[in-house]
């Protein structure tokens, strides 16, 4: 990724699609900041793009209404937190129709354990990130909480040794 401005993740030599079109380098320096920042004051922001405070706080808010930006949130530390393990969840279903998927969907959604479900291609039909404080609790939640759910048909574990990288920043 190349510096441009002197913000990572700002590349104007990579085509842009339509669905980013409406975004000019500008709206991009601010998107790459507040990601690794969300906590940038309106005259930090204006001050590092060098724009005045009412421009950037109007690109800010359209940014905003537009749905770029959907929120703040503050990075929690997960041991700290006593969530020492970190667990992927391949999960099958035997039969795609019927209500099963969608109420797995659901229900995933409302468990803080899960901290990302994809459904997805290839050999299973979601994979979940799970957290947990051991190895125990871990596989308590698989039994008690994921394998009683209808329509799975099987569920396969790979457990996080390290993490690598973890994070939210997109490329902008």
């Amino acid at each position: 990724m190349s510096l441009s401005k002197g913000v990572v993740g700002s590349d104007s030599s990579r085509p842009r699609d339509s669905k980013t079109s409406g975004l000019d380098d500008t709206d991009r320096r601010i998107l790459a900041l507040l990601q690794k920042d969300g906590r940038l004051s309106n005259a930090k922001l204006a001050e590092r793009l060098n724009l005045s405070e009412t421009p950037c706080w109007r690109r800010l808010k359209r940014l905003e209404a537009e749905g770029y930006i959907e929120g703040y949130q503050a990075r929690l530390n997960r041991q700290k937190l006593g969530l020492g393990v970190v667990g992927f969840a391949q999960v099958t279903f035997g039969d795609h129709s019927g209500q099963a998927p969608l109420e797995f969907e659901q229900k995933m959604a409302q468990m803080p354990e899960i901290l990302s479900c994809h459904n997805v291609s290839g050999d299973c039909d979601y994979i979940l990130q799970i957290v947990a404080s051991d190895l125990e609790d871990y596989g308590d939640f698989v039994r008690n909480r994921l394998r009683v759910l209808p329509g799975i048909t099987a569920i396969r574990s790979s457990l996080a040794l390290r993490e690598v990288k973890t994070g939210l920043q997109l490329p902008v």
